[in-house]
């Protein structure tokens, strides 16, 4: 009888420690403010030196006696008194622990440095976007020639979109694990992807679907 009694608890603690183990904790995803977040630091990091669009500010001039900026610490804050009162938006928290992130900076540093060649690459249709966030060889004829640029090119989007689901943990206020990150790198990625083909340019080539590219 105690036998049986002992099978019975063994075969209960069983059940309920793979009932925990399938658990899942669903981690909000804000999609509008991933987006503007990406679009934040597009500006701030990628962006610099292009010639800006009509209707936008240029930078202001750093006065004799100001502390040179780093051009890797994008987000320098001047709160003003009301300012000061109210909370960062999602979009900001976001876009700041991104920037915040030294292996995010650097690809960003990396993407900008390569940025020309891809504008090129892009302009001609060798080279397209992809609806996970990366960039595809399309002229496969000339996949020898832009390989390189497009392997280099996806390893630090890559980085960019894991940082993404990092911060959106963070932000959660939840504990990043291996379950977390799996389930937000997809969601990352098509936010990513979303941000990209909005700024394509008339003419870019971009993948909506496996083997279907379609042309802005």
């Amino acid at each position: 009888m105690k036998m049986n009694l002992l099978k019975w608890l063994i075969a209960v603690c069983c059940a309920t420690l793979a009932a925990c183990a399938i658990i899942t904790v669903n981690v909000y995803f804000p999609e509008k403010d991933v987006k503007q977040a990406y679009k934040s630091l597009d500006e701030m990091l990628l962006n610099q030196g292009e010639t800006p669009v009509k209707g936008e500010q240029p930078l202001p001039e750093q006065k004799s006696g100001e502390k040179p900026h780093s051009g890797l610490l994008p987000f320098q804050f001047e709160l003003l008194p009301e300012a000061a009162a109210q909370e960062s938006s999602v979009s900001d928290n976001l876009a700041v622990e991104l920037s915040m992130m030294p292996e995010v900076l650097a690809a960003y540093d990396e993407m900008r440095g390569r940025l020309p060649r891809l504008n090129v690459l892009r302009d001609s249709g060798i080279v397209g976007e992809t609806f996970q966030g990366l960039v595809s060889v399309r002229d496969k004829s000339r996949t020898s020639e832009a390989q390189t640029l497009v392997e280099a090119e996806n390893r630090n989007r890559k980085v960019v979109i894991t940082g993404m689901a990092r911060a959106i943990i963070k932000n959660n206020r939840q504990k990043e694990t291996k379950e977390t990150l799996k389930q937000l790198l997809p969601q990352s990625a098509a936010s990513y992807a979303a941000i990209r083909k909005e700024e394509a340019k008339p003419g870019w080539w971009l993948l909506v679907a496996p083997e279907r590219w379609v042309q802005k």
